[in-house]
């Protein structure tokens, strides 16, 4: 190991205050502490200059400090990049992947740093190449119904845009307000309304993407139907970064909703609130949202924001329906006598846009309130046929008393995707054991019932190590020549999706 006197004369460390960064991270943080200690410098000075000249001298990061800010993602892993770009079009881009594929230097994109399965993390050290500059929307086409639009686009910013003229864009992950379009698509995005309105791919008509060689490749169309060759849009959307960087995307839009009704329902147990979500598929109505809490999230959604959910409740629905106004208030009766006939101990009903948000802040509370309980938080996002959600809430039920282990367990129980959160201390080995037990379990049982892995959160490195559980060695195969067929030197998210990568 090689000593603080060494790594202060290799680094040319000039004042204690850098010093002092250095000892603390090495301290408080071990996953990154070889990088730190290394003092060979992986990107050398000339090629450095040589992204400078691209992107600009401000635009590229290579200090110790910022470098840092780029090391972590919602999953509060670390791995320290080697150097961070922000380029500014299209172009950079391009010329950043032709010199980083010429020397054969790892790139990852990165949003907003808001995924749960490692997708953003620069696990093989390399470029974090950053996408927030691209945030433009470009045009909005409202005879043909698309919205054109750079990666770095904030999605709640893109939802107030196009309903401010009367248009919906659907997909609406609990991040929002913070993650960007490039993001959404390359995790393929749901969320809530994904139950009615369906996930990001169904949204995406063309891309332009640059290549991991640097040539610029454009899939899809502007119009409403395209089958001309394989459908490359498709197989972007959801990628994870590991094929092709998107730098602008073509978006479906629809009208927007003439009227939206909010419920929130309380029970008494999570099983018979589970059942409620299964009658509603059975009397055929298809709300826009069916969301779920258990007695464990909801405790520490009422510590974190007080006043919203009715005392007493052991488990919650929340429920949106929307259309024209008087389909609407046909759903709303029909949903009534479904929460009524399932022994709801509660019904609210949001009267204006203010008691509607009121009662989303509760929902989307859920994973922040959760990471307070303790030191570790792994959200997994298995998802099954909706006619099972019940088992498989039955299931995490099990193995929580099994385990002694704390699960919170929420999500989009009309779409059959839950997220039971685990709340641990990894810091204790033999947590860490109990937790890849718990996980290794609840994916088998998602998968017996006909489910999968990930709803919507992706693979990334979270979850590599079950992906054959789910596609099997053939799949397997076929996924890892895609892979090398768009990027035979492996510079794009290595260590991502493929556990031997």
């Amino acid at each position: 190991m090689l000593s603080l006197t060494y790594l202060y004369r290799q680094k040319n460390l000039s004042d204690s205050k850098t010093l002092l960064t250095y000892k603390l991270l090495i301290r408080y943080s071990p996953r990154l502490k070889m990088v730190y200690l290394n003092p060979f410098t992986r990107i050398r000075n000339n090629i450095l200059s040589k992204f400078e000249f691209i992107s600009g001298k401000e635009n590229v990061l290579s200090s110790i400090e910022d470098r840092i800010c780029y090391s972590y993602d919602a999953t509060r892993q670390e791995y320290l990049p080697d150097l961070v770009v922000i380029p500014g079009s299209r172009e950079e881009i391009s010329e950043i992947l032709k010199l980083a594929n010429y020397y054969k230097i790892p790139v990852v994109v990165r949003g907003s740093g808001t995924g749960l399965s490692g997708g953003a993390l620069a696990v093989r050290g390399g470029i974090v190449l950053v996408t927030t500059k691209l945030n433009k929307i470009l045009d909005i086409d409202e005879k043909n119904l698309y919205v054109v639009v750079e990666p770095g686009v904030i999605t709640g910013n893109l939802h107030n845009t196009v309903e401010n003229l009367g248009f919906f864009y659907p997909p609406d992950p609990s991040s929002l307000k913070v993650s960007t379009i490039g993001g959404n698509i390359s995790h393929n995005a749901g969320g809530p309304r994904a139950l009615k309105y369906g996930v990001t791919r169904d949204y995406v008509r063309a891309l332009e993407l640059v290549l991991p060689d640097g040539n610029v490749l454009n899939s899809g169309s502007k119009t409403v139907k395209s089958v001309t060759g394989y459908d490359l849009t498709r197989l972007i959307v959801g990628s994870e970064g590991t094929l092709a960087i998107i730098t602008k995307a073509i978006l479906k839009l629809i009208p927007k909703p003439e009227k939206t009704i909010t419920f929130l329902s309380s029970y008494k147990d999570l099983e018979i609130a589970a059942e409620a979500v299964v009658e509603m598929a059975r009397k055929k109505l298809i709300p826009s949202t069916i969301e779920i809490m258990d007695e464990t999230t909801i405790s520490a959604v009422k510590d974190f924001v007080p006043g919203i959910i009715p005392e007493g409740a052991e488990s919650i629905l929340l429920i949106e329906i929307d259309g024209y106004e008087d389909e609407a208030k046909r759903q709303e009766e029909i949903l009534l006598k479904i929460l009524h006939h399932s022994n709801a101990e509660e019904i609210l009903k949001a009267e204006n846009d203010m008691e509607r948000e009121k009662l989303w802040t509760a929902r989307r509370s859920a994973l922040s309130a959760l990471s307070r309980i303790k030191p570790s938080t792994i959200i997994e996002d298995a998802t099954v046929p909706v006619d099972k959600v019940p088992d498989l809430i039955r299931g995490i039920q099990e193995l929580s008393k099994k385990y002694l282990l704390t699960i919170g367990t929420f999500g989009h129980a009309g779409d059959g995707n839950l997220h039971p959160t685990l709340l641990t201390d990894m810091r204790i080995g033999l947590e860490k054991e109990k937790v890849e037990k718990v996980t290794h379990e609840i994916f088998n049982r998602a998968l017996s019932l006909g489910g999968t892995l990930s709803g919507e959160h992706g693979i990334g490195i979270m979850k590599s190590k079950f992906l054959k559980m789910e596609v099997k060695d053939e799949g397997y195969r076929i996924m890892k020549g895609i892979k090398k067929l768009f990027d035979p030197n492996n510079i794009l998210n290595p260590g991502k999706i493929f556990e031997d990568d």
